[in-house]
């Protein structure tokens, strides 16, 4: 008789375990404080405001490093120094601050973030990583497609999207272009600020 109250006890206790431990895990559900939120930023320009939102589930590393070079400052007074309507607007480039030494395009952060390709396709509205033909020599230049790139897939690190001011991003990729290859802004389209949102 002992022994079956000790096992019924034992039975009972176990149940009543369980029970708390899913109520636990459905709270934890419920709860929103508990999922991160998505980290975005907020590139302001003179042309207006766009709004990215990252994907650190597919690309940590480069969204680490842009939210590292955000709160340095390091794209501050930077410009979109390469713009191909339907293609991309590109910028981040150090050498495009006014009085900058060195061709714009062709500085960066002094470092190389390894590439993070994806399956992620880049269309209008896709933040990627600018490289030179080496695959891991992204650092600070990234770019925001136009249009559809898709020749770009998994050969270029996507690591967010917009998600707010496509129309500065209609605006930008209408300005006047000179240059051998058309992409030269005629305008100086500035990057004032980078402001983080939701990011740690």
């Amino acid at each position: 008789m002992r022994t079956l109250r000790l096992c019924l006890l034992s039975a009972l206790a176990v149940v009543a375990a369980l029970a708390s431990s899913s109520c636990n895990n459905q709270e934890q559900m419920k709860d929103p404080a508990s999922a991160a939120p998505t980290p975005r930023a907020i590139i302001h320009t003179n042309y207006g405001d766009m709004t990215v939102e990252f994907w650190p589930d597919v690309a940590p590393r480069t969204v680490d490093n842009f939210l590292k070079l955000s709160r340095e400052n390091f794209y501050n007074g930077t410009a979109f120094h390469r713009i191909i309507k339907g293609f991309m607007i590109q910028g981040g480039c150090p050498n495009s601050k006014i009085g900058a030494r060195g061709v714009p395009g062709t500085g960066g952060p002094g470092y190389q973030v390894k590439a993070e390709f994806n399956n992620r396709a880049h269309v209008k509205g896709v933040l990627s990583m600018a490289r030179s033909a080496d695959p891991d020599s992204a650092g600070s230049q990234f770019f925001i497609c136009h249009g559809d790139a898709s020749f770009l897939n998994n050969k270029y690190t996507a690591f967010g999207k917009l998600v707010a001011g496509e129309e500065v991003l209609n605006k930008i990729a209408a300005v006047q272009c000179v240059g051998m290859e058309g992409s030269t802004p005629t305008e100086r389209v500035e990057i004032t600020s980078v402001e983080l949102v939701g990011a740690k």
